[in-house]
């Protein structure tokens, strides 16, 4: 339900297909790069990556194909004879060491020093993971190639709790690959992004690296929780280890996200980050207080039904995004609550408490 797909696809997706024939330059579809690291144990049988923790890394990289005109963020796997007009495939695939792969992120850095890292969340398979990350960087137009990680989710509705634990148990290969990563002069910034559970992974491998005292790494990380399933108290507790960080976290979230109405009433209706009211004068005080970017996201395109995947439309108004982020974050006023609003068309500079930032279409 929460991966947005009604028939789930196996890890035969995953094989290089040859799109052959001519293609039109305006129906040609996008290319795009993405580096995949995942500590899910491999499934040699099928060529995927299963649901079990492999205690350690595994590094690949794909090349995919995109279709180009595309009205919405869902996903049109390939079939047996794939339509680069229509539908995503793979291109090209190859698992790398991790000196390799170390080295083809790094080549991967944005002229300021930037790198992204992707971290899917619940009711998630590797494949399913690894399209979406093709899909947000086609979107965002991300130059070189963004990195997932994937931890081993149980790609299960009835998996919550084994999901939950699955993402506790990969902090220290979250760790690893952002340590890595930080340790090259290259890297000025590290984004790390989380959607819905893999932003408790992501909170809690930040909490990890503070407890090391690695400053120095997490002084580099630009963390953006979309859409976190987080326990509210929970949240509050990560703040306290973690303390106030350099660039402040930036929070995505809509208050009628079903999914996340749903995480809280298995969890004994106990509020969601996600869900947080922008509205409420104790959500913005908090915000201040906590040196937060709380940014509410409600009014961009859901295509799952349940309000929880807004984080993939919002890549295509990257560039306004990053405008807010990049211009603001050195600021007095760069934290608080605000409204991401994709009706306007243009950006409009966000005031504390209250702001609005604007999107255009």
């Amino acid at each position: 339900m929460l991966a947005g797909c009604a028939t789930r696809p196996s890890p035969e997706v995953l094989k290089p297909v040859h799109l052959s024939g001519p293609v039109p330059s305006e129906t040609a579809p996008d290319r795009v790069g993405v580096l995949a690291a995942t500590n899910r144990t491999p499934d040699n049988v099928r060529g995927g990556f299963g649901s079990t923790w492999a205690g350690k890394l595994t590094y690949e990289e794909y090349a995919f194909s995109v279709p180009p005109g595309r009205k919405d963020t869902a996903i049109n796997y390939p079939t047996a004879k794939p339509d680069p007009e229509r539908q995503f495939a793979v291109v090209g695939r190859k698992q790398l060491p991790k000196d390799a792969f170390v080295q083809q992120a790094l080549a991967s850095v944005q002229a300021d020093g930037t790198i992204g890292i992707f971290v899917h969340g619940y009711n998630y398979s590797y494949q399913e993971a690894l399209y979406r990350t093709a899909q947000i960087a086609a979107d965002a137009k991300i130059p070189g190639a963004p990195i997932l990680f994937s931890w081993p989710s149980a790609a299960s509705v009835a998996g919550y709790v084994a999901d939950r634990d699955a993402a506790l148990s990969s902090r220290s290969e979250l760790n690893s690959l952002v340590t890595s990563l930080s340790a090259s002069g290259k890297v000025k910034r590290i984004i790390l992004f989380g959607h819905s559970m893999g932003g408790f992974l992501v909170m809690e491998t930040v909490r990890q690296l503070k407890l090391q005292h690695r400053d120095d790494v997490v002084g580099k990380l630009a963390v953006v929780l979309a859409a976190p399933d987080i326990d509210i108290d929970v949240f509050r507790s990560q703040l306290a280890d973690i303390g106030q960080m350099p660039i402040p976290i930036s929070l995505l979230v809509s208050k009628d996200d079903r999914a996340l109405g749903a995480s809280s009433f298995i969890a004994g209706e106990r509020a969601r980050v996600g869900r947080l009211d922008i509205d409420d004068p104790v959500i913005r005080e908090a915000a201040l207080k906590e040196r937060l970017r709380v940014i509410d996201i409600t009014s961009i395109q859901t295509s799952d039904g349940l309000g929880h995947d807004r984080y993939a439309s919002l890549a295509k108004f990257s560039a306004q995004f990053a405008s807010f982020e990049n211009g603001k974050r050195s600021s007095a006023g760069d934290v608080g609550a605000f409204v991401f609003d994709a009706a306007g068309a243009a950006i409009a500079s966000p005031f504390r408490l209250a702001g609005r930032v604007v999107a255009g279409q």
